[in-house]
């Protein structure tokens, strides 16, 4: 037991003694890195991820694989090669880059979680409700009264926030609802995120949007960074004229539809009343139930509803801390298991209104608490829904895998974490129910499209303390201007 408490304890006898251990310890820190230049190349095409203490992923038949100490060989964006490290070697003359995971107790690597449900320009408004007081309908209000004051500036610094803060958490992809396209575009291509930019033509917040505002977007959609998507925040909103039109853009330029449906209680009445239908049979009836259909919360649908999304292959996205939150209900996750529809399923964050903090993994973790009384989710399951189902559900194609031919979104973590240990080492896979039950950490390192956006925990494209600043600004002259305008 002494040399226990010898071997777990520093030497520090007081807050000086401590600081100069810490002073230390960063001066170490810079001697040593896991990034090895091996060519002169400023931005290298081939990165070799050495020794990963563990590889998680899923497999191409879509059972999830945890292999020990295994490398990536990564060629202009795309894995090309996955190998046990002790097995081949790379030589120098075909790497630009040596990553070595094997260092310092190790790194875990995963493919770049998918966030399939989010509004990134409302991070601006996070702090403008207070869920603890007051009707929760009043700070909504109150809150959208803020939305309406926003700019192009402020939706882009807001959309940077909401992308930075996701890629803390290994998100690689998102799609995005929102009703403005351009500064959302602008925010992906400056943090180089990987963005579904799904405008609404039929819009709450932008009353002036329309499907031919819209296609104007589609036609020009090569200029973009983002891939173009459509919107519309309740189908119940949306005229017959305004439906047609859509189902003809989602036909004519091959693109994702998505909506809120069923989120309330009253609006699956407002649809009844609109349509005389319920929201998923009044999309079976309007010709938009099919694999382009991207449904969020679907909290309020009865097991016909349920059948019917199995049957046209629609996407849902579980929110299930937005649900929490705004008191919508509970989804129906044990309806979807029993009619086989749960492989249809991906989850998402919704915006900084709904949820504390834009990660993933709590939402994982938030999905298996919520349903455990009627049915256990496995962790298995919950990680397809963030990785390899989720690319599935939002047609990405070669996306969400760590296999040879897929793009290079991979997410590094530090194995020597809280969060994965201890895991039980004859059963690895118990590293992912740690990684989601202890979730919610930043990741080490962050790939997107080959290159690393991310290192060392340090942004590498975004000054965060920059962005903090002017985030902080945008919001204090968006209150003021709208004080100003209440006058």
């Amino acid at each position: 037991m002494k040399d226990l408490i010898t071997a777990i304890t520093t030497r520090n006898k007081d807050l000086s003694d401590a600081l100069k251990d810490e002073a230390s310890y960063l001066l170490e820190r810079q001697k040593h890195t896991r990034y090895e230049p091996k060519s002169k190349s400023r931005q290298p095409k081939r990165i070799l991820i050495h020794g990963a203490a563990f590889v998680i992923s899923t497999d191409a038949r879509d059972k999830l694989s945890v292999r020990k100490n295994h490398s990536l060989y990564i060629v202009n964006g795309v894995i090309k090669e996955v190998f046990p490290a002790k097995q081949k070697l790379i030589p120098d003359s075909k790497v630009d880059l040596l990553y070595d995971a094997a260092k310092r107790g190790g790194v875990v690597i995963t493919p770049g979680f998918i966030n399939a449900h989010t509004h990134p320009p409302m991070y601006l408004l996070r702090s403008s409700m207070t869920l603890d007081k007051g009707n929760i309908v009043d700070q909504v209000k109150k809150m959208a009264t803020l939305e309406g004051a926003m700019n192009d500036k402020d939706f882009f610094l807001g959309a940077v926030g909401d992308f930075t803060e996701e890629q803390k958490y290994g998100i690689t992809t998102t799609l995005s609802h929102y009703g403005v396209f351009e500064p959302i575009d602008r925010a992906a291509r400056a943090t180089k995120q990987h963005v579904i930019n799904c405008i609404s033509a039929v819009s709450n917040s932008h009353p002036q949007n329309s499907p031919a505002m819209v296609e104007k977007i589609l036609k020009n959609r090569k200029k973009y960074y983002t891939t173009p998507g459509i919107a519309m925040h309740y189908l119940h909103r949306a005229t017959p004229e305004q439906i047609k039109k859509v189902k003809e853009l989602v036909k004519k330029y091959k693109i994702l539809l998505t909506m809120h449906s069923a989120e309330t209680e009253e609006w699956v009445q407002s649809c009844i009343d609109a349509f005389g239908k319920r929201p998923i049979e009044a999309l079976v009836e309007l010709g938009l139930a099919n694999s382009s259909t991207i449904l969020s919360h679907c909290v309020h649908v009865n097991d016909v509803e349920i059948k019917l999304i199995k049957k046209h292959s629609i996407g849902v996205v579980h929110l299930p801390t937005s649900n929490k939150i705004h008191r919508s209900g509970e989804f129906k996750y044990p309806s979807f298991v029993k009619y086989k529809a749960d492989k249809q399923i991906c989850l998402g964050t919704d915006s900084v209104i709904s949820k504390n903090s834009l990660d993933l993994l709590s939402e994982a973790l938030q999905a298996r608490i919520m349903h455990q009384q009627n049915h256990r989710v496995l962790y298995e399951d919950l990680f397809r829904m963030l990785t390899s189902q989720a690319a599935s559900v939002l047609k990405l194609g070669k996306v969400g895998k760590l296999l040879p031919g897929y793009r290079a979104d991979v997410a590094f973590w530090k194995l020597r974490d809280r969060g994965f240990l201890p895991y039980n080492p004859h059963k690895p896979v118990s590293l992912v129910g740690n990684m989601i039950t202890h979730g919610g950490r930043n990741i080490r390192d962050l790939m997107i499209d080959g290159e690393f956006v991310i290192s060392n925990r340090i942004h590498n494209v975004i000054n965060e303390s920059k962005l903090l600043d002017q985030l902080q600004l945008a919001h204090t002259q968006l209150r003021n201007r709208l004080k100003k305008s209440d006058r």
